[in-house]
């Protein structure tokens, strides 16, 4: 069994505890011979994997989270389901923040991913055009351009995630997911969240289903 969570830019895949990311454009029928299961946060990228696969089950009817939040991405649900108790972070083209408390979603927000950020800098000026300076700790104040935005956009991020997570453990997942958990002190990096919670899902669905013979 394979499972694929689909994004806005890449497709990411579990297989048999191998985790890979394939962009759109290297997406191939040679790539898996075997059942993908998956969720889906984009249409198109969704289309685009039931064409090159003959069998995919989508698996968004049976991601059940106990929640208020109207409208909550299936992808946020199945990471949730994993956590008892804490924050969960999913760092990929948006940052999504989301608080569980007993095994039931409290609510939680959107903030934009790092490269939207950056993109942001640069639409306001040619001059503000730049990259993430990764290796920079956002500790004294910046002396040129580059690291200027990074402080920025690093101080916006982690000071509303931090505000959130207070004395809470964190887990963090996603494309940037890595990078942004070293800034927190109680923060948990695990790329396997949201397969992990699309295999919960499937394993209760099956529960049920023995249960109802």
């Amino acid at each position: 069994m394979v499972l694929c969570d689909i994004g806005n830019t890449h497709f990411h895949f579990w297989d048999n505890g191998q985790i890979t990311h394939i962009l759109p454009k290297h997406l191939n029928k040679h790539l898996f011979d075997q059942e993908i299961y998956y969720i889906s946060v984009n249409k198109q990228n969704e289309k685009m994997l039931n064409k090159t696969f003959k069998t995919t089950y989508d698996l968004e009817s049976i991601i059940n989270l106990p929640t208020k939040y109207v409208g909550l991405g299936v992808d946020r649900k199945a990471a949730c389901l994993c956590i008892t108790n804490g924050v969960i972070v999913d760092a990929g083209s948006a940052i999504t923040i989301d608080v569980v408390a007993n095994s039931k979603h409290q609510g939680g927000y959107i903030l934009p991913g790092l490269s939207e950020f950056i993109q942001a800098y640069g639409r306001i000026s040619p001059a503000l055009k730049t990259n993430i300076n990764f290796g920079l700790e956002p500790i004294e104040l910046p002396l040129n351009t580059k690291n200027a935005i990074t402080y920025g956009v690093l101080k916006s991020i982690i000071l509303t995630i931090q505000n959130t997570i207070g004395s809470q453990r964190a887990y963090f997942t996603g494309g940037d997911g890595k990078y942004l958990a070293k800034f927190f002190t109680q923060a948990i990096y695990d790329e396997t969240l949201v397969f992990r919670g699309m295999r919960i899902s499937i394993e209760r669905a099956l529960e049920r289903r023995r249960n109802q013979k």
